[in-house]
Order: structure tokens, then sequence, then C-alpha cells
């Protein structure tokens, strides 16, 4: 069956999704993502849920059991045909996506959005730059390290350990690419992202769970906190399967620049957080480190899809 003719017997939202523009859907991705994001924070300070607010570290565990629920709810196959190496590999992909969220939110408790957003591209920019070696590359890393290091040098003096959680999400993203990248070529759709981020959800449990009563007690508060792992992932996760089959690589790294970009507007218009003429600067550097990056020997760039823990 062709592209159109499958189209026409898929659903409506099937088949927008796979005639409406790549960029259209890169950006509707970037919103839900970042939509979840600021639902986490404002649940970090109690601005939603009646209360004095949610552990960022329990709103993360969250997430994954949301996003869970939610994926492997779409997803078929899942409980079966899985080989001991594709269940080992999808166990440590879960664990490290799943720690790379709980650090995100420790860091955007600290620091902006889009500083986070921005700081953490630092990982992916570097795997690009390990793996294929080029000068194309290494500029790119020159400018991703100096726009970190304006923002970084902006948050340091007041907030070190905000910094300091951003660079672990940071290195646990580029290690999310290494590992995702030998998920993906299982071929299974989102359910091994699914199934990963239930063993990621029970082992961070000592870290997601403590606290975590008051959420479990009330419905508002749990709804809340799934909905952010509805929006971060697998509202973002499903479209980003539909860009990526229609895109070239180059394309798609190009579009990466769009989500510092995207994630600052939201988190100035979400959470107030207006950037200064500094935090510009430093975005614009990193931005420039993104565009300019070089994946065209890079086939691990589809476990980028959802790398970004916002």
């Amino acid at each position: 069956m062709d592209r159109d003719s499958q189209a026409a017997a898929d659903g409506p939202i099937t088949r927008w999704l796979s005639t409406a523009q790549p960029e259209a859907l890169f950006v509707l991705s970037a919103i839900a993502q970042y939509v979840g994001a600021v639902l986490a924070v404002l649940l970090f300070d109690g601005s939603i849920g009646g209360t004095d607010g949610v552990e960022p570290q329990t709103v993360a565990w969250f997430r994954a059991i949301g996003a869970t629920i939610a994926l492997l709810a779409v997803s078929r196959g899942w409980r079966s045909g899985w080989t001991r190496e594709q269940l080992i590999g999808v166990a440590f992909f879960g664990i490290t996506t799943v720690l790379m969220n709980i650090f995100f939110y420790l860091a955007i408790e600290r620091i902006d959005l889009g500083k986070g957003i921005t700081i953490e591209f630092i990982g992916p920019i570097a795997v690009a730059a390990a793996t294929t070696r080029s000068r194309r590359n290494a500029i790119a890393l020159l400018f991703a390290v100096a726009g970190v290091a304006v923002l970084g040098g902006v948050e340091v003096d007041d907030n070190l350990l905000g910094v300091v959680f951003i660079l672990i999400a940071s290195a646990l993203w580029a290690g999310y690419i290494v590992i995702g990248s030998r998920v993906a070529q299982v071929d299974r759709g989102v359910a091994g992202l699914g199934l990963g981020l239930a063993i990621g959800a029970l082992v961070t449990t000592p870290i997601g769970a403590p606290g975590s009563l008051e959420v479990w007690t009330s419905p508002t508060l749990l709804v809340l906190c799934l909905a952010v792992g509805v929006f971060s992932n697998a509202i973002g996760y499903g479209i980003d399967q539909f860009t990526m089959r229609r895109i070239p690589i180059r394309r798609f790294s190009l579009l990466l620049a769009l989500l510092p970009v995207t994630g600052t507007l939201i988190g100035w218009i979400g959470l107030g957080q207006q950037p200064s003429p500094i935090d510009l600067v430093g975005i614009s550097l990193v931005l420039v480190g993104v565009a300019v990056q070089e994946r065209d020997q890079i086939e691990r760039v589809e476990a980028v899809v959802r790398t970004d823990p916002a």
C-alpha cells in the first residue's frame, strides 16, 4: 500500500500527521513538551494543585508513570517478543531517561526553563563532535561551550547547584542518545520507550516515591503530575515518529535549533521568565552550534527525537 492509500485508510489525526509540514509538527511537539515543563515548574512551587508544592524528583517520577501508561496503551506487541539483550538495552535506556528527567527538573526548579534547555544541548552536540570528527563539529562544539559558559556564568555565582544539575542532565542526555540509538534499531515503535520508562520508574521509586503520598491522595495533583508525562513524552514522541520518517537528518538537525527558542518563549509566556540580553547572547551561541554541527554520518540522530527532557 502506498503512502496516499495508507493515509486514506488511517484516521483523521494520522492522516494529518502524515501530511502536515514537518516544521509545524516539530514546533507542535516542542510546545507539547514545554507545556509539560511549565506544568512541572508550577507544581514545584505550588502555583497549581492547591499545595505548598511537589518535589521535582516526585514530579519526574510521575512523569515517567504517566508517559508509560499512555505509550503502552497505544502501542502493540510490547508484552512479548523481546530478547534478553533487547530488554537489557531497553532497561538502561529507560533508567537513563528517567534520571535525566529528574536532574532536569531539579535544575529548572532553580534556573529558568530556556537557560536549562540551552545549557543541556552541550550533551548532544558533544556526541555529534565525538562521533563524527570533523572541523565543522569542532566549531559547533566551541560555539556550544561558549554559549554554556555565558549562561553558566550568569547563574554560577548564585546558583551553582542548578548549573551542576543541568550539566548532569546534559551528560545523561548524551548517554541517552548512545543507548537510544541501539533501542531504536529494535524497531518496535513507541513500545520500547514505554517499556523502558516503566522499568526506569520502577528503579527510581526510592527517589521519586518519598513525598508522593500527597499526590496519590489528591485526584487533582495526580492528574496534573501524570499529564506532565503525557505532554512531555507521549505526545511529543508520537509526533516526532511521523516527523523523522519524512525529513532528512540534516534538516532535522537544523530543526533542533528551534527547541531552545521555543522553550525560552514558553518559559516567558507561561512562567514570566523573561531572558536578559546576556541570556540571549548565550542562547544564540548555542543555537549556532546546533545549526552548524554535521550529522550526515550519525544514524543515531533518530534517538535524539525525544532526548530533550523538558
